[in-house]
């Protein structure tokens, strides 16, 4: 290597710009990647990952609908009825594993709609390692966020009646229909039950139980949900 005075023997130039090479990655084909290529490069992957993704999903489920530019860190566990109906607005995200999110998810975000369930997912809405099952009509608004392991459920999944239990009566499980508006924030771990309304911008705290309807702007939390105070306005 020839050195010439004023020069460092580890810098050298990559178009127009003077780059590091202790801060670059050298393959062996003596090519140098930046930081700025690598950036660009995991990008690539990352749409790459979620066009392919999005392609086997609405290939393997035609009676669902995904928008456009949804992200996925790994693939979800959906499980939907032929009668089902399910419908992701653009741009939402379902983080699967604890690389994307680290706050300690319990799976990966599984999605089940029974026969004749409705789905409806806004734009922009965000999930990790969510458990939604559906069995009537559950509508989540757009730009709405849940933490980690936050499970929304239409159902009771079985009778209350002990006879009913144990004859397997499911003609005895009460359902009904969940809303949430948008910019609503759900907490990590907490439940969202059965017919419950939550109204636009409110926030759920973490681990809260959800049994009946929040009004819009209001801050809920504990088991069961009560309301803490009002959402600030800015």
């Amino acid at each position: 290597m020839v050195v010439w005075p004023g020069h460092s023997p580890f810098r050298h130039r990559v178009g127009k710009h003077a780059v590091d090479q202790k801060d670059q990655f050298q393959c062996g084909c003596w090519c140098t990647i930046t930081p700025h290529v690598m950036n660009s490069l995991r990008t690539y992957s990352i749409h790459l990952r979620d066009t392919v993704v999005t392609a086997y999903l609405r290939a393997r489920f035609p009676q669902a609908h995904f928008g456009k530019g949804i992200y996925f860190d790994g693939l979800p566990t959906l499980i939907l009825a032929r009668t089902a109906q399910v419908r992701v607005g653009d741009h939402a995200i379902f983080r699967n594993t604890t690389k994307d999110n680290p706050v300690g998810l319990f799976k990966k975000c599984s999605i089940a709609v029974t026969e004749n369930g409705e789905l409806r997912v806004g734009h922009h809405s965000g999930f990790s390692g969510v458990s939604i099952y559906c069995t009537t009509r559950i509508v989540i608004g757009s730009y709405v966020n849940c933490g980690g392991n936050v499970s929304i459920w239409d159902t009771d999944f079985h009778p209350q009646e002990v006879d009913a239990r144990r004859r397997h009566d499911i003609s005895k499980i009460k359902n009904a229909p969940i809303t949430i508006g948008d910019d609503v924030f759900i907490g990590a771990q907490s439940l969202i039950l059965k017919g419950v309304s939550i109204g636009e911008g409110s926030i759920i705290a973490a681990g809260s139980v959800v049994t009946k309807n929040v009004p819009a702007r209001e801050i809920w939390g504990g088991n069961p949900a009560r309301l803490i105070k009002k959402v600030p306005h800015v």
